[in-house]
């Protein structure tokens, strides 16, 4: 395999801004006079902001109109933004930015492909931003994981062929979505919840690309 091109998934990959989404949804069900667990919350990874209020709506047995839900989405995003303005570099997951750097001193291609309509804020906030090529999130795709749309996507924007793309994602609709790209598929985080991945690595604490490479083999 041609590796070119590194394409990261963000929440649970670059950093953890998922407990921030866990506590934004949590507030929102508890809004709504129910509760919403760590353990459901499992059910959100790589799923788009609609899709997951219909989840959490599903969850607690509550039926809203279009309208409703349009204005719960906006409130949970407001509530996200709360906690992610106080983000700072330390919340970068270990291990990320030598990878990053690494890659740039051997010059293959970055893209980020995420649901996140909040990507590039995200990425502003822990100085990250100037690292990705191409920035594929919420606001530039219509399909959500596993469709491939946001791995593809974020492919041509690079210039790269599919089966030259290494996909680094931790749900198991993004591994989906990597393979259905064409692409090789690493998970980050647990195997047993990622048993589709080409390979899995716990994080990127103690991981150079040579290592990726032999993964690969």
């Amino acid at each position: 395999m041609n590796i070119q091109a590194c394409i990261f998934d963000l929440d649970g990959v670059i950093v953890d801004t998922a407990k921030y989404h866990y506590k934004a949804w949590r507030r929102l069900a508890n809004s709504l006079d129910f509760d919403f667990t760590e353990a459901q919350n499992e059910q959100l990874k790589g799923v788009s902001r609609m899709e997951s209020l219909n989840i959490i709506l599903k969850i607690g047995n509550k039926i809203l109109d279009e309208a409703q839900k349009t204005a719960l989405t906006k409130q949970k995003n407001d509530w996200y933004l709360e906690q992610v303005a106080d983000m700072k570099s330390d919340e970068i997951l270990p291990g990320v930015v030598d990878f990053l750097n690494e890659l740039q001193t051997k010059n293959i291609r970055t893209a980020l492909g995420s649901a996140s309509k909040n990507a590039v804020l995200t990425l502003e906030k822990v100085n990250l931003l100037n690292y990705f090529e191409v920035i594929i999130d919420g606001t530039k795709t219509t399909r959500s994981k596993p469709d491939p749309q946001v791995f593809q996507l974020g492919a041509q924007g690079l210039g790269i062929a599919p089966e030259n793309c290494i996909v680094f994602e931790d749900a198991a609709k993004g591994i989906v979505a990597a393979r259905s790209a064409g692409m090789y598929a690493i998970g980050v985080g647990n195997a047993d919840e990622l048993a589709h991945a080409h390979a899995v690595i716990p994080s990127f604490e103690q991981i150079n690309f040579e290592k990726i490479k032999v993964l690969m083999c």
